[in-house]
């Protein structure tokens, strides 16, 4: 560069009319990401060579340089070693974005191929393995939330350090974000499944322990259904606890004739009188069959329960109060709520 920059009378060009010879220092820094070296060290080796180059100038320098000369000649060389470092940390900063989107973008393609069942594929599965530094094969359990990515790690990762269990965290473009569970060593997940769904302050869902990354995707339709049948504001549901709503989520046409079976004449009430003996059958039926307790529940009188008893009797043909509350109609229920009828 300093050759090229001496004109025939020994003035010496600008620096910024020699761009095209900093293509050297653009593809050092194109090289130094792709390697992952720090950048700090880059910029240090050139900072190195320049000052390197200016005690051989002073040295070699024969004549010696006039005042005017050996200013000039140090002002125009740490010029090109500011443009040069410019340069390479333009060149720098600009490939390892390009890295660090094609890294995203590789590990969301290896996340849904671990949901959607590509880890039964043992090449596939050691991929994901290596990549997100977990085991193919220890016991895990996959959590499902609402919430962004940075809540759910700064939430869950402090509660399931402390017992040993180690997570992976990625963002879906669905907007959901999943965790996966890496239990202890002692394979125990009552501890961390107590964590979840006791101390845990997001919404969502968690599955039952799935045996290595083959089963993954089965875990990840668990939490999904944990979350869809667990109710609002009650934080992180084990899908152990929410199998009778998975069951009906998995079955919506059953669910659907559930409710139709159990409570079909009641949707053409009024939505106010609807709601009350709805809200009634809820009561009658967690209290086990028992008017008292259910008006205590509501609150109401207890004939007040009875009348509206007969009323869904009378309206639905089912003799309620001659026997305890049947399964169906508490599945009903608990389809109704879901949204499923």
């Amino acid at each position: 560069m300093l050759v090229l920059a001496v004109r025939p009378d020994g003035s010496l060009t600008s620096v910024d009319e020699l761009d095209p010879i900093f293509d050297a220092a653009r593809a050092t820094g194109r090289l130094r990401a792709q390697q992952g070296l720090p950048l700090d060290d880059v910029l240090r080796s050139f900072r190195i060579g320049g000052r390197l180059i200016w005690e051989d100038l002073v040295e070699i320098a024969d004549p010696p340089l006039d005042p005017e000369s050996f200013r000039d000649l140090g002002v125009w060389l740490w010029a090109s070693v500011d443009k040069s470092s410019a340069e390479v940390a333009s060149s720098y900063r600009h490939t390892e974005l390009q890295l660090l989107q094609a890294d995203a973008q590789r590990m969301a393609s290896l996340w849904e191929g671990l949901l959607t069942g590509r880890a039964r594929e043992q090449a596939f599965a050691h991929e994901v393995a290596r990549t997100m530094d977990v085991p193919v094969d220890a016991p895990v359990l996959l959590v499902v939330t609402g919430s962004t990515l940075q809540e759910a790690m700064d939430v869950v990762d402090p509660l399931l350090g402390s017992l040993g269990a180690t997570t992976a965290w990625q963002s879906r473009s669905s907007g959901e974000v999943v965790g996966l569970v890496v239990l202890p060593e002692d394979g125990d997940p009552r501890p961390v499944l107590d964590a979840l769904t006791s101390r845990a302050t997001l919404e969502g869902g968690v599955s039952a322990v799935c045996h290595g990354l083959a089963e993954v995707d089965l875990a990840f339709d668990q939490a999904r259904m944990a979350a869809e049948g667990h109710a609002p504001g009650r934080g992180i549901a084990s899908y152990d606890d929410q199998l009778v709503p998975a069951l009906l989520l998995r079955s919506p046409q059953v669910a659907l004739r559930l409710v139709e079976h159990w409570l079909g004449p009641l949707a053409h009430l009024p939505e106010a009188e609807q709601s009350e003996l709805v809200d009634t059958l809820d009561a009658w039926v967690a209290a086990g069959g028992s008017t008292s307790r259910a008006a205590t529940a509501l609150p109401c009188h207890r004939n007040t329960v009875l009348n509206r008893l007969r009323r869904i009797s009378a309206l639905t043909g089912h003799r309620l109060l001659e026997e305890p509350p049947e399964v169906g109609l508490a599945l009903a229920l608990r389809a109704r709520s879901l949204g499923l009828g």
